[in-house]
């Protein structure tokens, strides 16, 4: 994964924890919220309560007639109120009175009548002169069962002789809880894609405030293409592939812009780091030319040897001019339909009249087409195929046990895979060390070639990645599953496997 991407995937990372710390913060904070408010509510209904029962106290005497009979008809009482999504039809608040000893004197649910309540906290408190309170559970296992208790003092000549305690159970404001959640939830993740999507369309409209049209009218073009009687033809497939790949590369171009800073820096040390070994050593010999008295032999060698470091600088800023024109395309201005079966039985061809020593088989499973650029894609497979012929040397089949049962040094495979045509290439080389596993793709990484220490300029990978990339497929390179060979057991054939999936077409 390039640097900028990180810088990309880091930016949206903190922004989406900073949104699920504030929605978690939203949500912790929605039930103490809720409970304050039902609190404030039993407050005032205890201490309206209260007062009438202080009406009738006669020499700290606690009557509860009228009390039981407010209850009593209160709860035989049926309405029918819709407050949002809840629908009421019945009260249910609860009540009891302590005695000035904490000694339950009424209680509407008819449960404690006669219990000693003192130690209970709304009891207590309010006996003391304070503001008492508390929440306990029906049944000690049952979250849901909760109840919620206010007290409220009942005087008389300016003393407290009992306790009007006051409940409600949480449940019947917990689906209010319960809603609200629900809203915050949607609102916070409608809110938090939505901005994310706006702050990208934004930078992308001041990354690039001409050219929109343009190229959503050329993803359109790409959509029509010419059948076999040469008759013009829309593909609604097509069509899709374009707009999504254009998308695709508008999220691109907002990350490339969000770290270009750091992306050019990277490039240019990459290029500087890999153009430094090819300048000394070209430096170096021409030195050694200037000194008077050289033999030719050794005059030949240091010449030989600055043209050899000069073709490779050459190649290497080549093919990094070549790779930064590629990741710039956002999309593929012209496509055509590509048969996939000549295209491999030509690559092949060719790699064997360059390695005439090696087996090259080309196996088709499945007869597929792409639809895309076919010079890439000539590019992107002889890639992957220089890669395992140069890695098949003569040297490297000695040192990996070739197969011995006559198969073939190289195959190619074309095979479907889902909606994908899978093109693989496998050889019989000595795969892929530990320790360049994962780093294949990096820029400027390579691996010396058997029998030899010459490497190659490190950017062939990258580029199939690209070309991958831009005909909406991906690409893999790792060491092929290890068998036993057939015809001896106690030889296991390796080597390294490349698959470039592109989506499938059917051929002709």
């Amino acid at each position: 994964m390039s640097r900028r991407t990180r810088i990309f995937l880091a930016l949206i990372a903190v922004y989406a924890i900073g949104m699920a710390a504030l929605l978690y913060q939203l949500l912790a904070d929605l039930d103490p919220r809720y409970r304050e408010s039902a609190e404030e509510g039993l407050i005032e209904t205890a201490q309206l309560m209260a007062t009438v029962i202080e009406q009738d106290v006669e020499f700290g005497a606690l009557p509860t007639d009228r009390i039981s009979g407010i209850f009593r008809d209160l709860y035989a009482r049926r309405f029918s109120a819709q407050v949002y999504q809840l629908h009421k039809t019945r009260v249910d608040l609860r009540a009891y009175v302590t005695n000035r000893h904490g000694v339950v004197v009424y209680d509407s649910t008819g449960r404690a009548l006669g219990q000693d309540f003192s130690k209970w906290r709304d009891v207590r408190e309010t006996l003391d002169g304070e503001y008492g309170a508390r929440t306990t559970r029906d049944v000690p296992s049952d979250a849901s069962s909760t109840v919620m208790y206010v007290g409220a003092p009942i005087r008389w000549n300016g003393e407290i002789v009992g306790v009007l305690t006051l409940g409600k159970p949480v449940q019947s404001f917990g689906q209010f809880v319960s809603a609200a959640r629900s809203n915050v939830i949607y609102v916070g993740l409608v809110s938090g894609l939505s901005a994310l999507l706006l702050a990208m369309v934004l930078s992308f409209l001041l990354i690039r405030p001409l050219g929109i049209t343009s190229d959503v009218l050329a993803a359109l073009r790409t959509a029509w293409w010419r059948d076999g009687d040469g008759r013009r033809r829309f593909s609604p497939r097509r069509a899709w592939r374009a707009l999504r790949a254009q998308t695709r590369a508008a999220a691109h171009e907002v990350r490339d812009a969000i770290a270009g800073r750091n992306y050019v820096q990277d490039y240019v040390r990459q290029l500087t780091h890999e153009l430094k070994s090819p300048i000394s050593a070209v430096r170096g010999a021409a030195e050694l030319l200037q000194e008077p008295g050289m033999p030719p032999e050794q005059a030949a060698r240091f010449a030989a040897n600055i043209a050899h470091e000069s073709h490779r600088m050459q190649e290497v800023v080549e093919r990094m001019t070549e790779l930064s024109a590629l990741e710039s395309r956002r999309m593929l201005r012209e496509q055509q339909r590509v048969p996939l079966a000549p295209m491999l039985q030509q690559l092949a061809a060719g790699a064997r009249a360059k390695a005439p020593h090696l087996r090259i088989d080309v196996r088709i499973q499945d007869d597929l087409a792409v639809d895309g650029d076919p010079f890439l894609l000539r590019r992107a497979v002889g890639n992957l195929l220089d890669n395992a012929v140069e890695f098949t040397a003569p040297a490297a089949l000695a040192d990996a046990d070739a197969p011995s049962d006559g198969a073939a040094d190289i195959v190619i495979t074309l095979a479907r895979e889902g909606r994908m045509a899978r093109i693989a290439v496998r050889d019989h080389g000595p795969g892929v060390p530990p320790y360049a596993e994962g780093r294949l793709f990096d820029k400027f990484f390579s691996l010396a070639r058997p029998g030899s220490p010459k490497k190659s300029t490190g950017l062939g990978l990258s580029f199939v990645r690209e070309i991958a990339t831009l005909h909406q497929g991906n690409v893999e390179v790792g060491n092929a599953v290890a068998r036993r060979a057939p015809s001896d057991p106690s030889r296991t054939d390796r080597g390294a496997l490349a698959v470039l999936r592109l989506p499938a077409v059917k051929a002709g």
